[in-house]
């Protein structure tokens, strides 16, 4: 007479766990007996698990798991967001590391950039321009725990990085395969007395190009000639030396970065020099800042720091960074406009010592660029950033400044489909005389009916300084009706400052008006937030 035998159970802990022998086989039998219950086999613990065990405490989360990635606030600073994550898989300290802003200029979103990166599909590990080098730092040294850091000798080549091996997204929707779009024309917004420069720049779009409201604009901007030539005259090379199929002056002008100087340039200049200043290069390269000025480098300071160098002119270009394109939220809405945009550009400019700093996007809008100019272009889909599907559902639209942009599509597109649903607009800048961005308009729309409300803040016009976020509380009482009333509420603008301090207000709206306290609040604005009532497009 046979008896039927359950298969034999696999060993539980792997050979290559931390345990004595002793210790292994105490736990081999212990799991044993347990699966043993139900006659079903079990999976070896990884070695992790078993080290886990071993101390007493719980398995490692699993990787798919983000325990809710709490560290996912553009507000809080790298080192906050790093300590959130502690304890969590590479996979979501690669997230925490990323600017959280979501913004898509990277071609991904924060979760799916990180995820790209720890499943090796994505070796390019500085595309996330708003976390700038405290990111790139970050990103690089976790991924050299998964093997995938480059190093100043195995930095992709220009060419590499700009085939992808992947198969090309649709033409005009990535980064990755661009579209055109022809200047039709641009008007400074600021009138005379203000102390900034932005300007409405239109756009004439390639058919392939189709966009929606809250959808941003991706532009492939070209740095400035004359910095250029300047970078060309510190590093003593001929404009014509051949790069790739091109030239260094070319690639200069439209491949790479200039600004910041990255930490590879860095390296680059300890590998050439000796002395004490190898010691500051290596300094630099490392994240240090021996002369406190690192935060001013750029390329061409980086190399007047350290004159009389000339590295191969090959060397130099692959130590820097590739020259990103730059988002910008599209101010116009395609039920008004079809088959046009228009952007809202804030005109960078600051000086630095003695020399002018240029943001190299926004003054190439402004002085470089013509009408009639044709520009690589793509549309960047929105990371829930939208108008509601219910178009009867109210709206609060916060935006300062060029944080206007969006809501003014919005409005736009509400007035094109005739939503009935009621639009309250928060706008500020420094002066109402000459920083009243499409005053004509708004007051259009406020006097028709579309625009419910129309609440304004001025930071110049008094000796005391009101931004939105306090007009937020004057009128916290109706503010809060309109959240009880359904409406969803959207910010655009600065992450750091701006969004953090409307939530602020937001949260001590909530418990004054809504009888709440401070802990509900703050679980109150995190549940609009879980429900798409509360939306940010911020930078």
């Amino acid at each position: 007479m046979s008896q039927n035998l359950p298969p034999p159970i696999p060993l539980l802990v792997p050979e290559t766990a931390p345990f004595n022998e002793e210790q292994r086989a105490w736990l081999n039998g212990f799991f044993a007996g347990l699966v043993s219950l139900d006659g079903q086999g079990a999976t070896a613990l990884s070695p992790d698990q078993a080290a886990a065990l071993l101390a007493g405490g719980p398995a490692p989360a699993a990787e798919d798991d983000d325990g809710g990635a709490p560290w996912h606030d553009q507000s809080l600073p790298i080192g906050e967001r790093m300590q959130l994550a502690e304890g969590k898989p590479l996979r979501w300290k690669l997230m925490a590391a990323m600017a959280q802003q979501d913004c898509g200029q990277c071609g991904y979103d924060c979760r799916n950039y990180s995820g790209a990166i720890f499943d090796g599909k994505e070796t390019r590990l500085n595309l996330c321009a708003p976390g700038g080098k405290d990111t790139a730092r970050m990103v690089k040294t976790l991924a050299e725990q998964i093997g995938t850091a480059p190093t100043l000798d195995s930095a992709p080549s220009l060419a590499a990085d700009a085939a992808p091996v992947a198969a090309l997204p649709p033409r005009g929707t990535s980064r990755d395969n661009p579209a055109t779009a022809k200047v039709l024309s641009r008007r400074r917004l600021n009138k005379p007395g203000s102390e900034k420069e932005t300007w409405h720049v239109e756009f004439e779009l390639e058919d392939c190009l189709s966009y929606e409201a809250g959808d941003s604009f991706g532009l492939f901007p070209t740095n400035d000639p004359a910095l250029v030539d300047a970078v060309l005259h510190a590093l003593g090379a001929p404009a014509e030396f051949p790069i790739a199929q091109s030239t260094l002056r070319q690639t200069l002008l439209d491949s790479v970065s200039l600004s910041p100087a990255p930490d590879m340039l860095f390296q680059l200049i300890s590998y050439i020099t000796g002395g004490d200043k190898r010691k500051k290069a290596r300094a630099l390269a490392s994240g240090e800042d021996p002369d406190g000025d690192a935060a001013t480098l750029d390329v061409l300071a980086a190399l007047e720091k350290f004159p009389g160098l000339r590295p191969d002119p090959e060397a130099f270009i692959e130590a820097l960074d590739p020259l990103q394109p730059r988002l910008y939220s599209i101010s116009s809405s395609p039920k008004t406009t079809p088959g046009r945009l228009s952007l809202t550009v804030d005109c960078v400019r600051y000086k630095i010592g003695k020399r002018l700093r240029l943001g190299v996007c926004s003054t190439g809008l402004a002085e470089r660029v013509q009408p009639g100019d044709t520009l690589r272009a793509y549309i960047q889909k929105a990371h829930d950033f939208a108008l509601p599907s219910d178009s009867s559902q109210p709206i609060i639209m916060i935006g300062p400044g060029t944080g206007v942009a969006p809501f003014r599509a919005f409005l736009h597109e509400r007035q094109a489909i005739q939503a009935p649903g009621k639009n309250w607009l928060f706008f500020g800048h420094q002066r109402s005389a000459s920083d009243f961005f499409y005053e004509d308009e708004l007051k259009a729309m406020k006097n028709a009916g579309l625009l419910t409300r129309l609440t304004l803040a001025w930071s110049r016009d008094s000796g005391e300084k009101i931004y939105v976020q306090d007009r937020m509380r004057e009128v916290g009482r109706d503010l809060w009706s309109w959240l009880t009333e359904g409406a969803s509420l959207y910010v655009c603008g600065d992450a750091k400052r701006m969004a953090k301090d409307v939530e602020r207000a937001l949260v001590d709206i909530i418990a004054q008006h809504g009888a709440r306290s401070a802990a509900e609040a703050t679980a109150f604005v995190s549940e609009l937030k879980k429900q798409g009532r509360y939306q940010q497009d911020v930078y």
